[in-house]
C-alpha cells in the first residue's frame, strides 16, 4: 500500500479496514474521539458558489425528487457560448425552486471538477489501485432523494453538514441498520449493500465517493477471454440442427471444456494477466496539471539553476527495453533513447531537481532538454518560490 493519508481521514485505522472491513460489509464510522471524517472537503458555502457562480452544466448536476430524477429541461436554459448554441447550462432559479420544492440536488463527477474533492480522490486512488469518483448530495429538511437500492460500486458517505437518516441493509443478513449521521462520520458500504437516505429536521449535504473496484471476477475474466481470443477452433458453428437434441453435443462440450481448462492451468501468465490490468488502471487516470498552462509559457526559459518539483500525484515507472527506454505515466508512455535510462532512474528518485543535478550524467543542453520534456509532460513543475541558486551559495 502506498501513503494511505486519505484513507486514514476516512476510516481512521486504515490497515484494520483493510484487513477487516473493506469490500466484506458495510461500517458506521462515527466522529468523536479526536477523529473525524474530512466534512471539510466540501461546505454549504462550495456548492452554493457551484451552483450559482460556476455555470453548471448537465449532467454535473441534477435534481432528484422522491427517487425521480427532474427533466433536465426544467433546470437548464438555452444560451450561446460565442456563436455556439448550448442548451444545458445550469437555470439557477429552477433549481433553487426545486430545492425549495423539497428536491435533492446531486453534484455529479466531483472528483474531475472540484480541486479539494479531486486531490482527496486522485490520493485515495493511489493507496487503494481502484478507480475512485465523486458525487455530492444536498437535501432539504424532511426530504427524500432517491429510495431504498443498491450500488454496483463501493461508497463511502462522508456527512458534511446537518445530519441524515440512513437505513442500511447489510448482506447476508436480515439485520436492518438504523443510523444517524452527523458531520464528520462516516458510512462504508461495499457494493451491493441497499440502503436509503432520508433527512429529518435540517438539510443535510453529504459527500460520497464511489469506488470501482476490480473484482477477481474481472480479472479471471480477462485471462480466459485472453487464452479464447487465440483459440479460432471455438469459431466454428454448431452442427446444423443442434437445437433440436442439444443433449447430443454435451459430451462434445464436455470434452472442450476438459481440453480448456487444462490449457488454464498450464498455458496461462497470471503476472502477466495482473500487469497488463495493472496498467489498465494507471494509464486510465487523468493527469492533475494544475499550473501546467504556466509552466508551458515558461518551459523554454529553463536553466541549470531552476528548481523543478515533483508533481506528487503523478505516477510514473520506467521499463528498459534493449533499444528504448520507456516512461510510463498516468495518462501516456514517453519513449526515449536507451542512453537516458541512468538519468531517468535518477530524476524519478527525487521530489525536487535542478537540470545542474544531472551534470555527472548529461552535458548541459542534454539535460535541459530532458528536463523540460519532463516539464511539458506534466512529470515535473517550475517551483516559482524556490531561491536563487546563486543567493543560495552567496553568489
Amino acid at each position: 500500500m502506498v501513503d494511505a493519508a486519505s484513507l486514514r481521514r476516512l476510516v481512521g485505522d486504515a490497515a484494520g479496514f483493510l484487513d477487516a472491513t473493506w469490500g466484506r460489509a458495510p461500517r458506521y464510522l462515527p466522529a468523536g474521539e479526536g477523529w473525524a471524517g474530512p466534512a471539510e472537503l466540501l461546505t454549504l458555502d462550495d456548492v452554493d458558489h457551484l451552483v450559482t457562480s460556476s455555470g453548471l452544466r448537465a449532467p454535473a448536476f441534477r435534481l432528484v425528487k422522491q427517487g425521480r430524477t427532474l427533466p433536465a429541461s426544467e433546470v437548464t436554459r438555452r444560451v450561446r457560448i460565442g456563436s455556439r448554441p448550448v442548451s444545458d447550462l445550469v437555470d439557477v432559479r429552477a433549481v433553487l425552486r426545486a430545492v425549495a420544492d423539497d428536491a435533492t440536488l446531486v453534484l455529479q463527477g466531483l472528483h474531475r471538477s472540484f480541486a479539494p474533492v479531486a486531490s482527496f480522490c486522485r490520493d485515495l486512488e493511489a493507496t487503494l489501485t481502484h478507480p475512485v469518483q465523486a458525487n455530492a448530495y444536498l437535501t432539504p429538511a424532511v426530504a427524500q432523494g432517491l429510495n431504498l437500492h443498491e450500488d454496483p460500486h463501493d461508497v463511502f458517505a462522508v456527512q458534511a453538514h446537518g445530519t441524515k437518516r440512513w437505513v442500511v441493509h447489510p448482506p447476508g443478513t436480515d439485520e436492518v441498520w438504523d443510523l444517524q449521521l452527523r458531520p464528520g462520520d462516516v458510512l462504508y458500504l461495499p457494493a451491493g449493500t441497499r440502503h436509503a437516505a432520508q433527512t429529518v429536521g435540517t438539510p443535510s449535504l453529504h459527500l460520497t465517493l464511489g469506488v470501482r473496484t476490480v473484482t477477481w471476477r474481472e480479472v479471471v475474466t480477462q485471462a480466459v477471454e485472453e487464452l479464447l481470443a487465440d483459440d479460432l477452433q471455438l469459431n466454428q458453428p454448431l452442427p446444423a440442427g443442434w437445437a433440436s437434441a442439444p443433449e447430443m453435443l454435451g459430451p462434445e462440450l464436455a470434452a472442450r471444456l476438459e481440453q480448456f481448462g487444462t490449457r488454464v492451468a498450464g498455458g496461462s501468465d497470471p503476472e502477466a494477466v495482473l500487469d497488463r490490468r495493472a496498467e489498465r488502471f494507471w494509464s486510465s487516470r487523468a493527469p492533475e496539471l494544475s499550473g501546467g498552462l504556466r509552466d508551458l509559457l515558461e518551459v523554454d526559459h529553463l536553466d541549470d539553476r531552476s528548481l523543478l518539483r515533483r508533481r506528487p500525484s503523478v505516477t510514473a515507472r520506467v521499463v528498459v527495453a534493449e533499444d528504448r527506454v520507456e516512461v510510463v505515466l498516468d495518462d501516456r508512455t514517453l519513449r526515449l533513447p536507451v542512453a537516458l535510462a541512468p538519468s531517468l532512474q535518477h530524476v524519478l528518485a527525487r521530489a525536487t531537481l535542478r537540470p545542474a543535478d544531472l551534470d555527472e550524467l548529461l552535458d548541459a543542453p542534454s539535460r535541459l532538454v530532458l528536463c523540460g520534456r519532463l516539464v511539458r509532460e506534466g512529470l515535473f513543475a517550475i517551483d516559482r518560490d524556490a531561491p536563487d541558486l546563486g543567493a543560495e551559495h552567496g553568489g
